[in-house]
């Protein structure tokens, strides 16, 4: 369902910004700018409690500095808006990759930065998980409205095809990995705790929130990566 625009010089409430001459394409993380910024920063976090069909951009209004009509004239929809939150949130994932510093790191260590890089930014950013599952219930259907994520994520492929690289020819790493393959382990190792915190405290009355819980998992998760890639190939590498 698509919602249909209002004009913000109708609205009324107190006019909002207008876009301004220079700006990107509306709700791209990068032409985030002024009231935009605000805007995607409360209904990130609208989504991520709600989902998309219990958001209400009534209520995202309500807690920015512009109004209803002006935010269906940057994006357009609820829909559309969803997608921009969804793009600043995977954009957010691979920033906090970039940051890691691993590049001129030995390949262990340089493993050890982005376990450690992932782990940490989605404990810290917990709405990211939330989102990534409302989207997989949703099956993909506005993340493939939206290829600019795809091409974010490019890079997250990349980094680990060059730590992998370099320690298959190291000697150190196993050769029956792929980047992808690694990058949906340790997605999977440190979502997990974020997005199955509750179900797993009410079960087994272990709290994933609690700082010695939270620092030993993260040790762990780097050495079972590392102890995996550090292994032999189940089979013989190909030509």
């Amino acid at each position: 369902m698509t919602l249909d625009r209002i004009d913000p010089r109708t609205s009324r409430r107190r006019p909002g910004r207008p876009r301004s001459a220079g700006a990107g394409e509306a709700g791209r993380p990068g032409s985030a700018e002024g009231p935009q910024a605000d805007i995607l920063r409360v209904a990130t976090e609208e989504f991520a409690a709600n989902g998309l069909s219990g958001a209400r951009v009534d209520a995202i209004a309500e807690r920015t500095r512009t109004t209803k009509g002006m935010i269906y004239y940057y994006y357009g929809s609820k829909e559309g808006l969803y997608i921009a939150v969804l793009e600043r949130a995977y954009s957010s994932i691979r920033s906090a990759e970039d940051h890691a510093r691993f590049a001129t790191l030995p390949p262990r260590e340089a493993v050890t930065a982005l376990v450690e890089a992932s782990f940490d930014f989605h404990w810290k950013n917990p709405h990211v998980g939330r989102l990534i599952s409302i989207e997989n219930i949703n099956g993909a259907r506005y993340l493939e409205q939206a290829p600019r994520i795809k091409e974010q994520n490019v890079s997250a492929i990349a980094a680990w095809d060059l730590v992998l690289t370099a320690g298959q020819k190291a000697g150190l790493f196993r050769h029956d990995v792929s980047p992808v393959d690694l990058h949906a382990f340790v997605s999977s190792l440190c979502l997990f705790r974020v997005t199955n915190r509750a179900t797993f405290k009410a079960i087994f009355d272990i709290d994933f929130a609690d700082d010695a819980v939270r620092a030993r998992h993260r040790r762990l998760i780097v050495a079972m990566v590392l102890e995996f890639l550090c292994g032999e190939d189940d089979a013989p590498a190909q030509a």
